[in-house]
């Protein structure tokens, strides 16, 4: 055992420690958080547009600042990208994360001195975690690999622009810096696909023994691997590497064919990460969920799913939550983010500690025709319908098709086959069975004749990576949609 592990050994005890700490006290601690949030922006100048000075309570702060997404920020925000200071926060960001998504194109998402360190703790703690508990420390000696972006920046008006993951990694700690791959001049290669191949020269020969990316482009790093060596599993290549981290998506769909690509199990991490903040990470293996992150300078509100498109939608705080209720997230934060919506729907899977799971996002769903579908139902009637059998799933999104040529209408499922189903009409019939018994709205739908089940759509090898590719978002931080309530991807693709 090094000198490294071991010190990583002590360090991973004093960050439990201190996580139990503030997680047996959720409720002191958010509204810890949430006093220092109005006290430090009272003195900006959406606290004087919204009142901080009046605000003695959370209900007083609810009533006074409306809940927002990018569109009702946007104005606030570009006076801070022209440079003018104490606007949300106090003083300027040091950074702005610039993300897609919008009506109006690019997001631009502030970063501030303050709210910077909680993204490299987190990261860091999820690690930390898992050393803990699993008493694994091995891996801290090998070479660990980060797919991200570009960390090329550029600046205006003494703040600098970049993709997040390309802000993070100019926050590498020192002691990693030996062990971190690829190198950063192969880091800044812009086109993807000239990035991964790259990416594979570097490190084909290295021992490799943690992996981290939005599982999508892994998959694309790992079979550029297998091509280069010759056909050899990834475990082969790699003999020591036993620990993923990934975030973004669900790893489920994916997980059987990282399995076959690697030849064996590895061990998992799973982050929350977001430019708007780190929210969450997985804290222990044997538990279901990532830790909500009480105290990194965000406080969070929660409103049910089902009831977000009302008038007046109730806004619960950590200490008001259930388990297993469907919840839009949002949040104020250190980085002049208030009661913005992030567009992400979270579930809890326990309280006392608060562990969630992404359950999908409240712009990505299917209501064609009133069945609130979201993406942890397909997800998860994909995992059902694959469970026990030799079928790989490489990619696949879900949307309605409201007006077929013939038939009544339904839910289309376009799927990147690794290895088909023997019986295509029988694995399309175990996907609707589980998507009857997790949503009531759809099995009406079905048992009234209103839609009739679910039809699978074949996509071609490689089909969803030309899709991203042919709107400019390979690779990177960019994800694909599990569902849509239009047919734009669908259409796309076929």
């Amino acid at each position: 055992m090094s000198i490294k592990s071991i010190a990583a050994k002590i360090f991973a005890r004093k960050i439990y420690n201190q996580t139990r700490v503030w997680s047996n006290k959720p409720v002191e601690t958010q509204l810890k958080v949430f006093k220092i949030l109005i006290e430090k922006a009272k003195a900006t100048e959406f606290g004087k547009d919204h009142h901080f000075d009046t605000i003695k309570t959370i209900t007083d702060f609810q009533k006074n600042v409306p809940i927002r997404d990018y569109e009702d920020l946007k104005s606030y925000i570009e006076k801070v990208k022209l440079g003018k200071e104490n606007i949300l926060w106090k003083g300027k960001p040091i950074y702005f994360a610039k993300t897609s998504g919008t009506t109006s194109g690019a997001k631009y998402i502030p970063l501030t001195r303050e709210s910077m360190p909680s993204h490299i703790n987190a990261a860091r703690n999820a690690i930390l975690h898992y050393i803990n508990e699993t008493g694994n420390a091995d891996f801290v000696d090998g070479k660990m690999i980060f797919l991200q972006g570009s960390p090329i920046l550029t600046e205006k008006h003494g703040i600098n622009f970049g993709r997040l993951s390309g802000i993070v990694a100019h926050f590498v700690p020192k002691y990693l810096q030996k062990n971190r791959m690829p190198s950063w001049e192969t880091n800044c290669i812009e086109d993807w696909e000239s990035k991964v191949d790259a990416i594979v020269d570097e490190t084909i020969k290295e021992d490799m023994s943690v992996i981290s990316g939005i599982p999508s482009w892994v998959q694309m790093y790992f079979e550029r691997l297998q091509q280069k060596s010759g056909g050899k599993k990834i475990g082969d290549i790699f003999k020591n590497f036993n620990l993923f981290i990934y975030g973004g998506v669900n790893y489920e769909p994916y997980r059987a064919k990282f399995e076959n690509m690697i030849g064996r199990k590895v061990d998992s991490i799973e982050l929350f990460p977001a430019s708007e903040g780190f929210f969450a990470y997985q804290d222990s293996q044997k538990e279901k969920g990532m830790l909500l992150l009480l105290n990194s300078g965000i406080f969070y509100e929660f409103i049910k799913a089902d009831e977000f498109f009302e008038e007046n939608p109730k806004s619960h705080t950590v200490g008001e939550v259930e388990i297993d209720v469907n919840y839009v997230l949002i949040i104020s934060t250190n980085a002049g983010l208030w009661r913005y919506n992030i567009g992400d729907t979270v579930k809890f899977t326990t309280l006392f500690p608060h562990r969630v799971i992404v359950s999908g996002r409240i712009k990505h769903y299917i209501s064609a025709f009133g069945e609130h579908v979201i993406a942890n139902e397909v997800e998860n009637a994909m995992k059902e319908a694959t469970a026990g059998t030799k079928i790989v799933i490489n990619e696949f999104t879900v949307a309605p098709q409201i007006n077929p040529s013939k038939g009544l209408p339904y839910h289309e499922w376009l799927i990147e086959f690794e290895n088909e189903p023997e019986n295509i009409l029988s694995f399309a019939e175990a996907i609707d069975d589980s998507m009857r018994k997790q949503n009531i709205y759809y099995d009406d739908l079905i048992t009234g004749n209103v839609l009739q089940k679910v039809v699978i759509t074949k996509v071609s090898k490689n089909g969803f990576q030309e899709y991203m590719k042919s709107q400019g978002k390979l690779g990177g931080q960019n994800k694909l949609p599990r569902l849509s309530n239009n047919r734009d991807i669908a259409d796309n693709l076929k």
